[in-house]
């Protein structure tokens, strides 16, 4: 069973927990969720499961970025979730999809007991403009039957920033000390070359 907005209303604060909170992102089941202004783009020619990948930012300025076709973009909700008792899911929003623009394709199902920010898969089919803050996506929250244990893992738990992929962790790479973010500015040595 889905909450409605009324059951997620009366459960805030207690299993459910979302910062900021507007009541108009409110929808009959769900409530929307918005995109911060930074992005992540891999920086490798092939990704590897198996080991860390590295990666740059891209701010998302006011006037927009245009995506472009081809290139997996990590992006995060402003949104801070925390949800206890129940499932959380994340949905893109079909009005993005009617735009070619595609969120968390392989799904997002949360788990109880997950709190933190969310990071959001994205990629286009044909280029595409988005801007910060823009609502891309909603939750919704789930009845869970039976008991079990809440979301302990450290993996992504307590995320306050984009999360690149950590499977590698679950194939015996420890990155932890490993510093993955590639810092060079190739944007701006593009600008300065011309």
């Amino acid at each position: 069973m889905i909450l409605s907005s009324q059951e997620l209303l009366s459960r805030m604060g207690d299993d459910i927990a979302i910062d900021p909170f507007d009541p108009t992102r409110l929808n009959a089941n769900s409530y929307n969720l918005a995109l911060h202004h930074e992005l992540l783009v891999y920086e490798e020619v092939v990704l590897d499961a198996a080991s860390p990948n590295r990666y740059r930012r891209i701010e998302i300025p006011a006037e927009g970025l245009t995506l472009q076709p081809g290139v997996l973009y990590l992006g995060r909700t402003v949104e801070h979730t925390e949800t206890r008792n129940l499932v959380p899911v994340l949905h893109a929003r079909s009005s993005l999809g009617r735009l070619g623009l595609f969120l968390n394709p392989g799904g997002s199902l949360g788990q109880s007991g997950y709190c933190g920010t969310w990071t959001l898969e994205m990629h286009c089919i044909q280029p595409v403009r988005i801007y910060p803050g823009m609502q891309v996506c909603q939750i919704s929250y789930h009845q869970l039957l039976g008991t079990c244990q809440p979301c302990e893992s450290d993996k992504y738990q307590n995320s306050t920033d984009i999360q690149p992929s950590l499977m590698h962790r679950e194939l015996g790479f420890d990155d932890r000390d490993t510093q993955l973010e590639l810092q060079l500015n190739f944007d701006d040595a593009i600008q300065a070359a011309r």
